[in-house]
């Protein structure tokens, strides 16, 4: 028996391995924390390169929806889930039922939805065994791709970053470099072109630039990430792959801004104290790309989803990302921090509601 004052190195609520060999089904699901509500977060298919690496990015994910969750005001926790396997090869029915099942046995305390590798037509399949799903397709009622708003969340977080820095909300007229113009970069791309900023793109993949090009000709693409990070931009918005933000890259970064869609955009701890000593300030990214998670938790209204409150709730956004950099500035403290703070503060404050007894 082990000693009770152990501490463990996760401080998750709770970690569930599963595994229907039939179905080929290997996944894990991590909450970190219920204090404000069911953690609610993406289901992530990927052919991790051992169940090791499959652990490690699934705490790391649930712990940042539980923090992303309570900073854009929600009354969810943290969860996430990966299954681990190449989705163009190993997805079937079978799989995503029998996933469904699992999530189903938890029995309320996690609600998923979509991330890298799965889709709204997914959650369908997934729904068909279990009730705590989000990120369905509109015509089952749910709220269709939430890459949508979250594009519109990290456009309010950098007209937010843009008020805080030169004093005006305005994009016109400054050059954006997006790494990434997959689900969230291109409908960003969108809004940066309808206001006439200058817009600078790279991807891994030619067809998605092929895309962007097509419908903004105006739209400059550069071949590579490091390429895209030696131009003379205003602002900088990782868009694809996790720890964007390598020392490399912010040595190299011209940008006064870095604003971007990306989840886990440092590449260390140390990653946002070498942002703010170069003068660069950095929208944390969790705070700005919420708007994916605020359109698919509308879904879980008793009167049903409505893009229009998701949207407006979305704006906010702005508003709260001003606060974290106006924290962090009088603080003086990174805004990573100030972020983390803000977080903490109503998983602590709201939280310790659910102490006070209620009748019935």
């Amino acid at each position: 028996m082990s000693d009770s004052s152990t501490v463990f190195a996760h401080p998750h609520e709770q970690v569930v391995f599963c595994h229907d060999p039939a179905s080929g089904l290997k996944a894990i699901i991590g909450l970190y924390s219920t204090a404000l509500g069911p953690g609610l977060g993406g289901t992530r298919f990927y052919p991790y390169a051992s169940e090791a690496d499959a652990l490690t990015d699934v705490l790391a994910l649930s712990q940042g929806m539980a923090y992303k969750n309570a900073l854009a005001g929600l009354d969810l926790g943290g969860g996430k889930a990966v299954i681990i396997g190449d989705p163009q090869v190993d997805k079937s029915e079978a799989l995503l039922r029998a996933y469904g099942r699992f999530v189903e046995s938890i029995n309320g305390r996690y609600f998923t939805a979509c991330d890298v590798g799965t889709f709204s037509p997914d959650m369908d399949v997934i729904a068909r065994e279990t009730s705590y799903v989000t990120g369905r397709t509109v015509e089952h009622g749910g709220a269709g791709d939430s890459s949508v708003l979250t594009a519109f969340g990290v456009y309010q977080g950098m007209r937010a970053s843009a008020e805080h820095v030169w004093g005006s909300t305005s994009l016109a007229g400054r050059t954006v470099g997006i790494a990434g113009v997959g689900k969230v970069g291109r409908h960003l791309v969108r809004h940066l072109v309808e206001e006439d900023a200058r817009v600078v793109v790279t991807d891994v993949s030619a067809s998605a630039l092929e895309a962007i090009t097509a419908a903004h000709p105006s739209v400059r693409v550069v071949d590579s990430t490091d390429a895209l990070v030696a131009e003379q931009l205003d602002v900088f918005a990782p868009c694809a792959l996790g720890h964007a933000l390598t020392d490399t890259v912010v040595s190299a970064l011209s940008a006064r801004v870095v604003c971007g869609g990306a989840n886990n955009q440092l590449a260390h701890d140390g990653t946002a104290k070498l942002l703010t000593e170069k003068g660069i300030t950095y929208a944390p990214d969790y705070c700005v790309n919420a708007g994916g998670v605020i359109q698919v938790a509308d879904e879980l209204d008793p009167n049903g989803f409505s893009f229009d409150r998701a949207k407006a709730r979305a704006t906010g956004i702005f508003d709260t990302t001003l606060a974290v950099l106006g924290r962090a500035a009088s603080e003086q403290i990174t805004s990573a921090e100030a972020a983390d703070r803000q977080a903490e503060q109503r998983m602590r404050d709201v939280g310790r509601l659910r102490g006070i007894h209620l009748p019935g």
